[in-house]
C-alpha cells in the first residue's frame, strides 16, 4: 500500500475565514471541490509544497481537523488502521471516482482514508 497524499483537512462552518487565513500565510487555492462528501471544499497549496484542505460544513459547531490520507489500496490501509485500534466512521462513501471513510483512532484523532479510482467514467 502506498500513501499518495497526507495533509490536514479543516472542517468549518466559516470556511471563507479559514481560507483567508491560509491565503495570508502564502497558500493559494489550488482547486475547488476536494472530495469530501458533497460539501463545498477547497484545496490550498503553499509554494513550498504544503497542502491544506478546507471543507464548508454549516452544521459544525466548532472547527475540526482531520488528517487526509490518500492511498492506492483502501482495503489494505483500512485493515492496517483497524489492527491498530481505529474504528470506522459513520459510513463509507463509495463513488465513481473515490472511496473514502473517516476512521477514528483510540486516542480520538481522525484519518480521512481515501482511494481515488483510476478508471472511472
Amino acid at each position: 500500500m502506498k500513501i499518495t497524499t497526507f495533509n490536514p483537512i479543516i472542517i468549518s462552518s466559516k470556511s471563507d475565514d479559514v481560507v483567508k487565513i491560509f491565503e495570508e500565510l502564502g497558500f493559494e487555492k489550488h482547486h475547488h471541490n476536494v472530495e469530501v462528501e458533497d460539501r463545498e471544499s477547497f484545496r490550498l497549496k503553499h509554494p513550498d509544497g504544503f497542502y491544506v484542505d478546507c471543507v464548508q460544513m454549516d452544521e459544525a459547531e466548532k472547527d475540526k481537523m482531520v488528517i487526509r490520507m490518500n492511498v492506492d489500496n483502501f482495503d489494505e490501509a483500512h485493515e492496517i488502521l483497524l489492527a491498530h485500534g481505529f474504528k470506522d466512521g459513520p459510513r463509507v462513501l463509495d463513488k465513481k471516482s473515490a472511496k473514502s471513510m473517516g476512521m477514528i483512532s483510540p486516542s480520538g484523532f481522525v484519518i480521512g482514508l481515501v482511494e481515488h479510482k483510476k478508471n472511472h467514467d
